[in-house]
């Protein structure tokens, strides 16, 4: 049966529309570049005030921002697709949050192909996966993760009196930000030898992984009296392990992002230190290097971002 003309036509309207839409948005070269920036997850506060941050940028800079995620830091296919459907809508620039130092490579590779530029944030690319890609990124802005791991291992050395038997929470497996805090972690007490590492284990930077993971490090290891984990969230799942298992006050928490409710554990003494991370100087710097990108500025390969110890003393500032 043959349809009406009436409703083909009304069928083909939205279609028309947003064909009609791409055109004027590219024929109008007063509008405003559009910043895509892809973070690892938004169900960290941590995520959440790096987002905060670059709202802030791109407010004051009058440029479009568009904020997505996969649901948990662990999705890295998913983190691809998204990276790859706003490479799809025509992004001005993006900036990346990688939740694989390696596999996002393909996807960058991409928005090279496309000409969009590239910003590294708070987790390097693998250089050996980049150099084999052959891709190009703007710039890392980011903070000293290494430097992160020997301040936490610095004060465990002063702390401990130099005797301790320690349990490693992890981050992702190969990831570089977990991976250059443990080495900065080893390095600052490979020289006090009554200073032990009795076990490490991945908890995937997630909370209810650091409990689970936790809980089993102390059944395995009962002598174990301080636990390093690579994040706050995991920090935070070992605190409440250790309160289930009615260990409060005999094992010793260092984190390392400073949250908010890691500043609240510090206080109540249930976490003794952390390493304060500025996840929102990280998302303003972004933006404002991608914005320098897009007008022909030149822009560092790398910016720093300040790190910190934080222990009850001043977990309030």
């Amino acid at each position: 049966m043959q349809r009406p003309r009436a409703f083909l036509t009304l069928a083909l309207l939205p279609a028309i529309a947003a064909l009609a839409g791409c055109n004027r948005e590219a024929a109008n070269p007063n509008a405003k570049p559009r910043i895509a920036f892809v973070l690892k997850t938004l169900n960290s506060p941590f995520f959440i005030e790096m987002q905060r941050g670059a709202e802030e940028a791109a407010k004051r800079l009058d440029v479009d921002l568009v904020v997505q995620a996969a649901e948990r830091e662990v999705d890295v296919e998913r983190q691809m697709q998204i990276v790859e459907n706003l490479i799809q809508s025509k992004s001005s620039a993006l900036a990346l949050t990688p939740s694989g130092s390696r596999e996002v490579v393909p996807a960058i590779a991409k928005a090279n192909a496309a000409g969009i530029p590239v910003v590294i944030v708070d987790t390097r690319l693998d250089p050996a996966a980049a150099a084999d890609a052959n891709i190009k990124t703007a710039s890392f802005v980011g903070s000293d993760n290494y430097r992160g791991g020997q301040l936490i291992g610095e004060y465990l050395v002063k702390a401990s009196g130099g005797k301790a038997n320690v349990a490693v929470l992890e981050g992702i497996p190969g990831h570089e930000t977990g991976d250059s805090r443990i080495r900065g972690f080893r390095e600052a007490i490979k020289g006090t030898p009554g200073i032990t590492i009795a076990t490490s284990q991945t908890a995937n930077w997630e909370r209810e992984q650091g409990f689970t993971v936790f809980q089993n490090m102390m059944q395995a290891h009962p002598a174990i009296d301080t636990v390093f984990a690579c994040n706050d969230m995991m920090a935070l799942g070992a605190i409440e392990a250790i309160a289930a298992a009615g260990k409060t006050g005999k094992i010793r928490v260092l984190g390392f992002d400073a949250v908010d409710d890691a500043r609240k554990a510090l206080l109540a003494g249930t976490m003794e230190a952390t390493v304060a991370q500025f996840p929102d100087e990280m998302g303003r710097i972004a933006v404002e290097t991608a914005v320098k990108v897009l007008k022909g500025e030149a822009v560092p390969p790398d910016v720093t971002v300040r790190i910190g110890l934080v222990t009850k003393e001043n977990a309030n500032r």
